[in-house]
């Protein structure tokens, strides 16, 4: 099994909004960064765990766990004028962009602010904290995961 933490800003789509989709469930579209297409297209499994991280708000933090619940497939969204995310050069017989699906597990107990991971020297070289990082999906060792599921409690 595969971990990763996917970022969204709560204003566009939340932890909430997920919880509150029919079967809990989404599509993780509108991904317009190639590294993290890549990862979405060939390293995201069925059944990987996620943390839904909020970003670019007061405060950034990790807010709760969702699962991949479908392999990547390519992102309609590129293909509809009428789409946010559309992307001219994407052809539905040769896709630039792909998606996975997503479901809600659960809420942390506590959201863990940005500062606070940032401050947990265990974490070692955690890809949302590397000065620099900016992608929307990031990769979490094992060791990162449990680690961040201990401070959820307190434990960290």
């Amino acid at each position: 099994m595969n971990y990763w933490l996917m970022k969204s800003e709560p204003d566009a789509f939340s932890i909430d909004d997920l919880k509150a989709r029919p079967k809990r469930r989404e599509p993780w579209d509108g991904v317009r960064n190639y590294q993290v297409r890549n990862m979405m297209r060939d390293q995201m499994k069925k059944g990987d765990l996620a943390f839904f991280y909020h970003s670019n708000c007061k405060p950034p933090a990790i807010v709760g766990i969702m699962e991949i619940v479908k392999e990547g497939y390519p992102d309609t969204t590129a293909f509809d004028p009428e789409e946010k995310y559309y992307d001219p050069k994407s052809d539905p017989d040769n896709p630039r962009w792909f998606m996975v699906d997503v479901k809600y597990k659960r809420h942390l107990k506590r959201e863990i602010p940005l500062q606070e991971l940032k401050e947990e020297s265990q974490l070692g070289d955690f890809a949302l904290t590397r000065k620099g990082s900016r992608l929307s999906i990031v990769p979490v060792t094992e060791q990162q995961w449990e680690h961040i599921l201990a401070m959820e409690s307190g434990k960290g």
